[in-house]
């Protein structure tokens, strides 16, 4: 069964770097799609980026451009986020689906039917 669990997650001054991770099991991550999404306090999800493996494709939000990397590492079966220049809007917890279903447009909440329990980050001085 495919499974995720986030890490990495913590408090980072402004302008600061974190890096979460996603680790899947159950599958490879060449077999299903990945996204991360993030939820601050009172306001709905959203997606951040993801990582589509039938056509390779990598989606960035706008307001993460330039900012964020997302990558896989087939070693560790993990995708990770490399999250640079943080600002206080980035609070919030930060969750990574994945679907088998790898036709789907990876940057939709829908797309994805499993779900971890997140990790919050919290951009502060």
């Amino acid at each position: 069964q495919l499974q995720v669990v986030e890490s990495g997650g913590g408090l980072v001054q402004p302008g600061g770097s974190l890096r979460l991770s996603c680790e899947v099991s159950g599958f490879s991550v060449d077999e299903v799609i990945i996204g991360w999404f993030r939820q601050a306090p009172g306001k709905e999800r959203e997606a951040v980026s993801c990582l589509s493996p039938d056509d390779g494709q990598i989606f960035y939000e706008t307001f993460v451009k330039g900012r964020f990397t997302i990558s896989s590492d087939h070693a560790r079966n993990t995708v990770d986020l490399q999250m640079n220049n943080r600002k206080h809007e980035d609070t919030a917890v930060y969750y990574c689906p994945a679907s088998r279903s790898t036709y789907r447009h990876c940057a939709y909440h829908v797309s994805y039917d499993y779900w971890g329990q997140g990790t919050q980050v919290t951009v502060s001085s």
